[in-house]
């Protein structure tokens, strides 16, 4: 079995990374530069960097960041916000990401996960869903979770996988920033209905919420910021206590 990955992420606005709950509230978590720095010297598997309000200000992500994170990092670096064009992608492949993450841009232009999983190869692309189970059904949500489309979370997924997506990174709405767990139900339909790795994002509050979305939501990455970025949990210490538990992760 593939060894199961922590993915820390940096939600950055204006040049500072940032948290809230349900998409909102957002409170200072400190410089992006050095929590990146950090992360990977303490055994993060990934990084996710996603400049929240590039969509909503409608302009591209901030390059000079990403290059900056990538100088100090050696582990796999995914980048997302404002990404609309396979040039955008060329920018930011340049300066040192290694994965884009689209999200608004794909719903609202499909063919765009067709035409950079062809020039970049699926595993550079990582489709990220935002979802907001309302009266029972899972709903896709655009701009920073603002704007509600007529999109179901399974059906869009498949699509896109269809489409070349190299990765899903689903976020739950109803759990970001709650602190209350994952949404392993939603997660466990992604990975059967799907063929392609899926990240869990939103609802981490303790170690045992990596552990739920690992065994009953069958993700393959889990992704998480506060209980990070304000050291609630210490990755080493989350590792660990995974590996106790037969989950295989890298130490």
């Amino acid at each position: 079995m593939l060894a199961k990955r922590i993915v820390p992420c940096l939600d950055i606005k204006n040049g500072r990374t940032v948290k809230g709950v349900n998409f909102v509230d957002l409170r200072d978590a400190g410089d992006p530069v050095e929590l990146a720095k950090k992360y990977a010297a303490t055994g993060a598997d990934e990084l996710v960097f996603l400049d929240i309000s590039a969509t909503e200000e409608r302009r591209r992500t901030l390059v000079n960041l990403v290059r900056d994170v990538a100088a100090q990092v050696n582990i796999p670096f995914t980048v997302g916000g404002g990404i609309s064009s396979v040039e955008d992608v060329d920018i930011l492949l340049q300066n040192g990401a290694d994965k884009v993450s689209i999200n608004s841009s794909a719903v609202k232009r499909p063919q765009l996960v067709n035409e950079l999983s062809q020039k970049f190869g699926s595993q550079c692309v990582v489709v990220a869903i935002d979802a907001k189970k309302i009266d029972g059904e899972w709903i896709v949500h655009l701009v920073g979770g603002k704007v509600p489309t007529e999109l179901n979370l399974f059906d869009w997924a498949k699509e896109v996988e269809e489409r070349g997506a190299g990765e899903i990174l689903f976020t739950s709405m109803n759990n970001d920033g709650t602190k209350d767990g994952f949404a392993n139900d939603a997660l466990a339909r992604l990975s059967e209905e799907l063929n392609i790795p899926i990240i869990a994002s939103g609802g981490a509050g303790n170690v045992q919420h990596f552990i739920d979305t690992f065994k009953d939501g069958k993700a393959d990455a889990a992704l998480a910021a506060s209980v990070f970025h304000f050291q609630e949990i210490e990755i080493p210490d989350l590792k660990q206590e995974l590996k106790k538990q037969g989950i295989p992760v890298r130490l």
